[in-house]
């Protein structure tokens, strides 16, 4: 797990290893073990690499990794777990290696199949190669889109980097706010990609691979795509649950296995939640000594608190388990986040996912993970509500919608008085617009929170922006299909994998995901949904694989997500501190947002009139972000201000 960066030059421009340096050491928490720089001898093109070591921990294996006689040169950030297959093909083709690392691997099959190859590995990454014989550059992202890859480009050249913080150290490829994103953010709690909060600054997609010869011709291929279940499906060959359970079994504990592979400590974040609970049984299972096992809690609030049910896990399968608690405080964390997330991020559960990699990199440096089970499986409530709110039949929603005029308000959003609100404020609207406003920040409130003058500066906004590049593949699919691709190229895309990432590697910790091993997402894609959603029962041939494996607390419990306190806490232990923050006269927001909006928003929520803390927390890192924004400017360090 590393950093990457580099550049390729159009026309007569040449690069400066200066240049990259600077923007390779802003990557620095992401591989603090060594570092690595080539430019080409033409100064066309330039690569820089921050390296941890995870396997092969020899110097043989730092990057920028070349092959024999230097004409390809790689950066790559991830692991690739079929290297080993992989590497034994290649040597009965001939090719000699000097490392044990599966770096080389990636470098030795580019000069046998060329680009075409990254459709072979399997694995999370983000990759370059420099290829001096064709003047060349490949960049390329895992299929899941685990690996963060983000590009600039102008007439003059092209820059690439892991995040985004690197282009702060270029003048002349300014970092400007793109106004045009501000609404997006408030929808979703980020920037849905390929876009980001900058102008003229994209995400590479998953599963893409993008050339850029030396003339500035640009040439991208998508090598894969999810496939979940479509409406026709229903007439193909029936499986039982017992034959869906068996490859579900296997599949999922081969894909842990894989995910063992180090020569650095290894362990699991444990929540007490069946996908986290299912990865540690196995791990327990396939591994000699007892798993490392971290898990994290919340004081003041129980109902955003999982840790006894991580005890239990870890009492079951006699993990070495760590519990670490968080406590409002937690909020000076603020500034450390936007940093690592290049801009505000909207899931407040980045504190706690900070905080857990910050305690579990003490003892070791991979970290298996669940992530991928829910979106995979349909383990949200909102997934069977979608289903649900499309087959109910109109003489049932009519009187139901007469209901939202009685019934009582609740401040707690895990009340079902909360939830059912949310079901039948939704439930008439088209299903793309259904599944949107329930996973929303601001919906109907949109155009209120924004400042006029910048609604009036924008083109009119498309909520549904975001399944754009969607739609042709939701086309045909059945509702929880459908709904099931959408979670998968959006929130867990642009939220769930982007936190995680973020958070760990901000704390030079590697973070692997069983769920999203691509066998077991191919198979599980193409299962009849009743296999994922049984009525009302998420995650039905999930739990039925490992009904033996999960405790009966666990198996029974229903989602309980990994929130935060919020609502609590800005009405309590941090009730000055946002509102001096965010009606403090100077406030920066006030360019893009109504200061009356967010004035009223802050005082019905600490009057108890509403429940608005993932609100207040997006308009809270917004305006601290605008703060930190001039300082981010040229800034060469990789712990501005003590960030760390």
């Amino acid at each position: 797990m590393c950093g990457i960066c580099g550049e390729v030059r159009f026309g007569g421009g040449r690069v400066s290893p200066d240049d990259i340096v600077r923007m390779r050491e802003n990557l620095v928490h992401r591989g603090p073990d060594s570092a690595g720089l080539f430019v080409s001898g033409d100064r066309r093109a330039g690569l820089g690499f921050r390296r941890l070591r995870v396997i092969d921990l020899s110097p043989e294996a730092d990057q920028p990794m070349p092959n024999e006689d230097g004409s390809v040169q790689l950066v790559f950030n991830g692991e690739i777990y079929n290297f080993v297959e992989l590497r034994r093909e290649l040597e009965q083709k001939g090719h000699r290696f000097r490392s044990r690392s599966d770096s080389e691997v990636i470098v030795h099959l580019y000069e046998e199949e060329g680009a075409a190859g990254v459709s072979r590995l399997d694995g999370m990454f983000a990759l370059a190669i420099w290829d001096a014989r064709v003047k060349r550059m490949v960049l390329a992202r895992d299929r899941a889109g685990k690996k963060p890859l983000f590009y600039s480009q102008t007439r003059e050249g092209l820059i690439f980097a892991s995040e985004m913080k690197s282009f702060f150290t270029r003048q002349d490829y300014p970092m400007e706010v793109d106004p045009a994103t501000v609404p997006q953010y408030f929808i979703h709690g980020y920037v849905p990609s390929p876009r980001t909060f900058y102008r003229n600054v994209s995400q590479l997609e998953p599963a893409t691979i993008m050339t850029v010869d030396a003339g500035g011709h640009v040439v991208r291929e998508v090598y894969w795509r999810p496939q979940f279940r479509d409406a026709s499906s229903a007439s193909s060959a029936p499986v039982s649950d017992e034959q869906a359970a068996n490859g579900v079994r296997q599949l999922m504990t081969k894909a842990v296995e894989r995910r063992l592979i180090s020569d650095v400590p290894l362990g699991a974040f444990l929540s007490g939640g069946v996908d986290s609970t299912i990865v540690v049984g196995l791990m327990s299972r396939l591994m000699s000594s007892p798993v490392r096992t971290f898990s994290i809690g919340f004081e003041g609030d129980p109902r955003f608190d999982e840790t006894a049910y991580a005890r239990e896990v870890a009492e079951r399968f006699k993990t070495d388990h760590t519990e670490f608690r968080v406590t409002p405080s937690a909020i000076d964390l603020i500034d450390k986040l936007i940093w690592h997330h290049d801009g505000p991020f909207g899931d407040a559960s980045a504190i706690p996912t900070y905080i857990v990699s910050q305690l579990t990199r003490q003892s070791v440096t991979v970290v298996l993970n669940g992530d991928g089970g829910d979106e995979l499986f349909a383990g949200y409530q909102r997934f069977a509500a979608a289903v649900l709110a499309e087959r109910m039949p109109s003489f049932i929603k009519r009187p139901l919608q007469g209901a939202l005029e009685v019934l009582p308000f609740s401040t707690d959003e895990k009340h079902w008085l909360s939830r059912g609100r949310r079901f039948l404020q939704a439930m008439n609207l088209p299903l793309n617009e259904r599944m949107t406003r329930w996973s929303g920040l601001f919906y109907d409130d949109l155009e209120l929170l924004l400042a006029p003058d910048l609604v009036s500066s924008l083109a009119a906004i498309d909520r549904l922006q975001y399944l754009e590049a969607e739609r042709k593949q939701m086309r045909g699919l059945s509702t929880l299909g459908a709904v099931l691709h959408a979670n998968f190229r959006s929130y867990l895309l642009d939220d769930l994998l982007v936190k995680v990432d973020r958070c760990s590697m901000a704390n030079s910790l590697e973070a692997r995901s069983p769920f999203l091993d691509t066998a077991l997402v191919e198979y599980v894609g193409g299962l009849p949904d009743s296999m994922k959603l049984r009525g009302l029962k998420t995650k039905f041939i999930l739990r039925k694989a490992f009904e033996d494996l999960l405790p009966r607390s666990v198996a029974r419990r229903g989602k309980m997500g990994f929130g935060v306190p919020l609502g609590t806490w800005f009405r309590t232990e941090l009730k000055d501190y946002i509102r001096d923050l965010l009606l403090d006269s100077s406030a920066r927001y006030k360019t893009f947002l109504s200061a009356t909006y967010v004035h009223g928003l802050v005082t019905r929520h600490q009057a108890g009139g509403a429940n608005s803390g993932l609100q207040l927390w997006s308009v809270l890192c917004f305006e601290l972000w605008l703060r930190s924004l001039p300082q981010w400017k040229g800034r060469f360090a990789p712990d501005p201000a003590g960030v760390a």
